[in-house]
């Protein structure tokens, strides 16, 4: 098998262990969020949950590169 195709997948898979372990986190602030709208912890855990929901569609957007790159690379 292809290098680029060992990243891609490597990249992958260790992206959805790292979004699976943090899921559980990020439903916790978004409770703690819906539960006390005025407090001030509530706007730094809205920016985690958004950098977080940023870094997910950036890891996708990725990882369909990496994909594309490889069947590009070797059927095109």
């Amino acid at each position: 098998m292809d290098l680029l195709l060992w990243i891609a997948i490597g990249f992958i898979i260790i992206g959805f262990v790292v979004l699976i372990s943090m899921k559980k986190g990020m439903e916790s602030k978004l409770a703690f969020i819906t539960a006390n709208m005025e407090d001030k912890e509530s706007f730094t855990k809205a920016k985690s949950i958004i950098w977080w929901i940023v870094s997910t569609v950036a890891w996708g957007i990725v990882s369909m590169i990496l994909i594309v790159w490889w069947f590009h690379k070797n059927f095109g």
